[in-house]
């Protein structure tokens, strides 16, 4: 039963397993339920691994560039937060005209970054599961 080596598909299997005993108490139909819970998991998977597919290999920009924008967004982001800001301000000191801070952004924007560049956790949780 293979879902995603990242979910641990045994253990997705189990758990659902667990849950589904609780409210179904007995043991074959419970294993009925679980299988199709699972079926249509793993369907999901698929269907969402096409679309992607399709995404991707599309050359317009406004369908394969939204997880590139993303990125653009964040770079933008960062580029204002951690070079416009400052420069900005210090140059107005240096002629004279101090301003005020201007807003900046938030520790989010370190969070969306991590999560684009895959530094979040998750390759710790594919080293512990032995994922290569």
């Amino acid at each position: 039963m293979a879902i995603d080596p990242l979910t641990g598909g045994e253990e997705l299997a189990n758990t659902i397993a667990g849950i589904v005993g609780k409210f179904i108490p007995d043991p074959q139909a419970a294993a009925q339920a679980s299988q199709a819970i699972l079926t249509s998991l793993q369907a999901s998977d698929a269907s969402q691994n096409t679309v992607d597919a399709a995404e991707a290999a599309n050359p317009d920009l406004f369908v394969s560039g939204w997880r590139p924008a993303v990125g653009w967004v964040c770079v933008a982001a960062l580029i204002y937060s951690y070079l416009l800001v400052p420069i900005g301000m210090w140059a107005g000191y240096a002629l004279g005209h101090p301003i005020p801070k201007p807003p900046v952004l938030d520790n989010n924007l370190w969070e969306l970054m991590f999560g684009l560049l895959g530094m979040g956790g998750l390759r710790t949780f594919e080293k512990i599961k032995g994922v290569a």
